[in-house]
């Protein structure tokens, strides 16, 4: 644990102007206020905070981060205040503490809530200013550290999950690399353990395979540039072995397969040189075709900036170079820290490029409906690898890789996605599902009356595009079941012979819970509340006309007529002529105990009595028709079944099964693995079947396979 002079004088390193007195009172009060608490490891509690404020050291953050770093849990954790923070420490200092308190108390109760919903909080929390998501990061890096004192399992994986998924890539899209590639490996340790410790074997044994070579290559580099004329600082760097393991299983090649184990930085003084050197390395070694990539003419999006090649190096080796100068070099190991604004005491620039997915994230939170979609989005936006694009008029425009001129057309702003009809790429028009390559030039053709289509969402990659899609669709079903909605209800008081009235509908918003009218039409066009259910709200009087009708309903499903519909129908106990659907929610088919719930304008749902999606409509008895399946009736028609298989992962095992399940008399409609492991795969399959016994054919025939480990329905 840092001591308090140490701290100090680490901040005074990078900031003389820091107050001294102001960094000793903050780390006496953390202190005094954590008292006797302990962590899990057993070290005094308040060896967190001070060892969060030395993580930030490294990144020369100024005197008001690093005291806030030491009070972020003392509002949480203690019975100190903000007005206590405020009257030491400044209100500055109390703000950022109280940010961090808010984040702090989200992660208390992230164990009973949705990851997503935290994560939509901690992009909040980061909008108002982005030390608080510095501070987080440290904190985050600290308790990673020492997560192997963590005596639950569960929490464990949870933590280093939600590491994964959300903290490291956001430590990447601030261009904190170093912190990135930490959380990573930390990570990945406990995730992986098996797989962590093989690849830190095998990197131990190439070290002691390779003795001095990687020393040696360093040195001949060195002699080729200074032979040249240039000065320049070169070192080797080992890969990480999350970094390792990433592209083992993105490119399913084996540890021996990846040539850049070792990559070698070259670090000059201007952008010239930069270029010089690549000359002088390519000119003296063969390159590797497809390995060049320039991130100094086109930087990524968080601001990182070199030139990287793949040769064959001294030695015959295959090695990766970087190339950059000293201030691109800073702001690869620490970037938004490290060309701080706070340090003259500025508000922070957020209009920088490497803060645009800061207001694409923030665009995406105010349109996206709920926190699991966000999330999604969120992970789309920060994984992606980039590639860059030009508009006619030469304006740079960076998009994932896969990207398409709708991507690119969004992009540029969401109106000219909205009415994008078309593109030109490189002067010829393409589809608009035409992958992108870098370098491309994109114009895009618009049209007033174009509006998005439903067939975009299968082909964007951008969280924008993808959320203005869906956001569309969504609009556009709005629409629909509104006008549907406004239809039942105006139908039902022509049927009952009542003057329409808006405001009588207007006058029972607060019965059904709705804020307006459009939202009960679209729940009753979505049928989640019924038409009658409104009426006989408005007109209690009329219920025993509508229970009148009831009993005719009743008394028609005993008549003769409706004994000679059901010697013609699958489906026994329902009116003639009236449409019927079966629910997609369990996949009911001959031979199953069913039953039939009235849906507005779909006529009647056929559903297992067992099937969950009952459970809705418990209040609702007069939707439930008594209904079963017509065994007197022969039919060719088929039902879809979905089946949840486990299957050993072996060559022509996808083969065995199609060729079991044709000759059981069925068909394969759709098959998709739910996971993949080295030795198993789960796959859900959709199998279609005349029955029950048709059903229980198909189980038993895949049973009986030597590849089939379980077969199961589900529910």
């Amino acid at each position: 644990m840092l001591r308090q002079f140490e701290l100090v004088e680490r901040v005074k390193s990078y900031d003389p102007n820091a107050d001294e007195e102001g960094l000793n009172r903050a780390y006496v009060f953390a202190v005094k206020m954590h008292g006797s608490q302990k962590r899990e490891s057993g070290d005094p509690y308040f060896s967190h905070p001070v060892e969060v404020a030395g993580i930030l050291t490294e990144y020369k953050l100024d005197y008001a981060t690093i005291v806030t770093a030491l009070l972020h849990d003392t509002v949480e954790d203690t019975a100190a205040s903000y007005a206590d923070i405020e009257g030491l420490f400044g209100k500055e200092v109390a703000d950022l503490v109280e940010g961090v308190t808010k984040l702090s108390r989200i992660q208390t109760q992230s164990e009973h809530t949705k990851q997503a919903e935290n994560f939509r909080k901690l992009v909040l929390a980061m909008s108002e200013d982005i030390r608080v998501l510095l501070i987080k990061l440290a904190d985050r890096l600290h308790n990673m550290r020492t997560l192997h004192f963590c005596k639950k399992e569960e929490k464990r994986m949870r933590i280093a999950q939600e590491t994964l998924d959300i903290y490291a890539p956001l430590a990447e899209r601030l261009g904190m690399n170093k912190m990135k590639d930490e959380l990573e490996d930390l990570a990945f340790k406990q995730l992986h353990p098996d797989a962590y410790q093989s690849i830190i074997t095998r990197l131990k044994f190439l070290r002691e395979k390779g003795g001095n070579l990687t020393n040696e290559i360093v040195e001949q580099l060195k002699k080729d540039i200074s032979e040249a004329g240039l000065d320049a600082e070169v070192y080797g760097r080992e890969k990480r072995p999350y970094s390792i393991w990433r592209k083992m299983n993105r490119q399913n090649i084996p540890f021996e397969q990846i040539c850049d184990i070792m990559a070698f930085r070259i670090v000059v003084s201007n952008i010239a040189d930069c270029y010089h050197a690549l000359g002088i390395i390519h000119t003296k070694y063969p390159m590797i075709p497809g390995r060049y990539k320039d991130y100094i003419s086109t930087p990524k999006s968080n601001g990182y900036q070199s030139l990287h090649t793949g040769v064959i190096g001294p030695f015959k080796q295959r090695i990766e170079v970087q190339i950059r100068t000293k201030e691109m070099h800073e702001v690869a190991e620490l970037g938004v820290a490290a060309h701080w604004q706070y340090k003259q005491n500025m508000a922070p620039s957020v209009d920088g490029k490497q803060f645009r997915w800061m207001r694409e994230l923030l665009d995406l939170l105010n349109n996206s409906t709920n926190s699991d979609e966000f999330l999604e989005n969120t992970k789309i936006s920060m994984y992606n690898d980039q590639i860059f694009c030009f508009t006619p008029k030469g304006d740079l425009i960076g998009l994932p890789k896969d990207a398409t001129p709708v991507d690119f057309a969004y992009a540029i702003h969401s109106n000219v996605g909205d009415h994008c009809m078309g593109a030109k790429i490189n002067g010829e028009i393409k589809p608009l599902r035409t992958v992108l390559q870098n370098g491309d030039q994109v114009e895009i053709l618009q049209s007033k009356t174009q509006t998005p289509s439903p067939e975009w969402e299968r082909f964007v990659v951008t969280a924008k595009a993808k959320a203005a899609v869906r956001r569309f669709i969504r609009n556009q079903k709005r629409i629909q079941f509104m006008e549907l909605g406004r239809s039942l209800i105006q139908n039902l008081y022509k049927e009952e012979k009542q003057p329409w009235n808006d405001k009588e509908v207007e006058a029972v918003l607060p019965a059904f819970k709705q804020p307006t009218l459009d939202d009960l039409y679209v729940m009753m066009g979505e049928g989640i509340v019924l038409a009658s259910d409104v009426f006989y709200k408005i007109h209690p009087e009329k219920r025993s006309t509508f229970q009148k009708v009831v009993n005719i309903f009743k008394r028609k499903q005993n008549t003769n007529k409706q004994e000679e519909n059901d010697k013609n129908s699958l489906i026994k106990g329902l009116i003639s002529g009236i449409s019927l659907h079966y629910s997609r929610c369990c996949h009911p088919v001959p031979g199953d105990k069913i039953v039939g719930i009235v849906t507005t304008g779909k006529g009647v749902a056929i559903h297992r009595h067992d099937c969950p999606m009952l459970k809705k409509y418990a209040s609702e008895p007069e939707r439930w028709i008594d209904i079963d399946w017509n065994d007197s009736v022969s039919s060719d028609k088929v039902f879809p079944v979905r089946l949840l298989i486990t299957v050993t992962n072996k060559p022509n095992t996808l083969a065995t099964i199609s060729t079991t399940v044709s000759k059981a008399q069925s068909n394969i409609s759709h098959l998709f693995t739910v996971s993949k492991s080295s030795g198993f795969m789960e796959l859900s399959m959709d199998v279609d079947v005349r029955n029950t016994q048709h059903l229980e054919d198909v189980m038993s025939a895949l049973k009986n396979l030597d590849v089939v480990l379980s077969v199961k329905k589900e529910k």
